[in-house]
């Protein structure tokens, strides 16, 4: 066990449904299952409130770009006296908004050492939300931001390439891993057939927010454009919520069920039963729902671009398309529906793959990182 004390900055946590918040919790519980102590400032949930000693909840309000994402009303003195009364020995900023804002300024003043985890590719968000005259000013921010960090996580190679090209300092590749005893090729078929009453022979499905920057105008015209004779075969699934819902369920064909938000077991299933996962977002810096379909033994038609590409190997466990290319997703499925022994070769290859991807091994690595920070400060103190 490695003795130290962390405090996490973020405008985002559990129970919010996001790469971010999932992702921070996963490391908390790590902490915990280490006996590392840690103390999480973040705003209040948009969900069912989760409570806890290690964690103080601030009122905030919602990011347009980002709505469950919270811009916080944090109070200064009360942070600064549980700052003191805690001393952590390191800083972790997860986001880039006030109360990572407040997580730079506690770690200067009190001399505490810093670093920071890149989650979100907001500039690529911009040109969805018709904002992109705002991509300088972004650029701009997000540096000027980062600047103070000792080590800034990132969460694959495409974002650290990117990150790198834009000027930013002190990378270092944080991935991301998958529960493989969760996320299984085993579940029951027919309990999910049954459940949404399907009969036809093919299940593709779409796991993730349903907001603009997953480009999901373009999974409504793969949908669509599958031609006749293997279009009656199929039955799409899409499971998630998010502010484009609406707009979706009148633009889909008749061969689509929308779940709305689903988690645990019911996920789970879904995934496993999927012949295959199609995800044409474009702006993942990592691709969590990636993963996981592979975990489940679901082979995956992806966006050659963000995160995904690093997970994707062309042709070994998923195909990957030019971003928004409706005639190179459609291509791509036909063909794997078309040649089964070449997609229950990729299903074995992906599974391969995530069991190679396990939290413990990536958490363990981080902690070591953390430790080697915090050391040279003290050298240096």
């Amino acid at each position: 066990m490695i003795n130290m004390k962390m405090a996490i900055f973020t405008d985002t946590f559990y129970p919010d449904i996001n790469g971010v918040a999932r992702t921070l919790k996963r490391l908390t519980d790590y902490l915990h299952k280490q006996n590392i102590s840690f103390k999480v400032f973040a705003p209040r949930s948009t969900g069912n409130e989760y409570v806890s000693e290690n964690i103080h909840r601030f009122e905030g309000l919602s990011f347009f770009l980002y709505p469950e994402c919270r811009l916080a009303l944090p109070k200064p003195k009360q942070i600064k006296n549980e700052l003191q009364a805690f001393s952590p020995d390191l800083i972790h900023v997860a986001t880039p908004f006030n109360m990572g804002l407040c997580g730079v300024y506690y770690a200067k003043k009190l001399n505490i050492p810093l670093v920071g985890s890149f989650h979100t590719d907001f500039e690529q968000y911009l040109s969805y939300y018709e904002l992109p005259f705002l991509s300088k000013f972004i650029w701009k921010y997000m540096n000027w931001f980062h600047q103070p960090f000792e080590k800034l996580f990132v969460p694959s190679q495409d974002t650290y390439e990117k990150l790198s090209r834009q000027q930013f300092r002190n990378l270092e590749i944080w991935p991301r891993g998958v529960d493989c005893q969760h996320f299984h090729p085993n579940y029951s078929q027919r309990t999910v057939r049954e459940k949404y009453q399907i009969s036809k022979r093919y299940i593709l499905t779409y796991v993730g927010r349903l907001a603009p920057e997953k480009d999901l105008m373009t999974l409504m015209s793969i949908a669509k454009g599958i031609p006749e004779d293997l279009h009656q075969h199929i039955q799409w699934i899409v499971a998630g919520d998010g502010p484009l819902r609406k707009e979706l369920e009148s633009e889909a064909p008749e061969n689509v069920i929308f779940t709305g938000y689903l988690s645990g077991v019911q996920l789970a299933e879904i995934y496993s039963v999927s012949d295959i996962f199609v995800f044409p977002s474009p702006t993942e810096t990592f691709g969590n729902v990636v993963l996981e379909a592979l975990a489940s033994g679901t082979p995956v038609i992806g966006s050659n671009s963000g995160g995904v590409k690093n997970i994707i190997v062309e042709g070994v466990n998923g195909i990957l398309c030019q971003p928004g290319s409706v005639e190179q997703f459609i291509h791509a499925i036909v063909h794997l529906l078309s040649h089964d022994r070449e997609r229950w070769q990729m299903a074995m290859e992906g599974r391969k793959y995530a069991l190679s991807q396990r939290w413990d091994n990536i958490f363990e690595h981080l902690i070591l990182q953390y430790a080697a920070i915090i050391n040279k400060n003290k050298k240096y103190a």
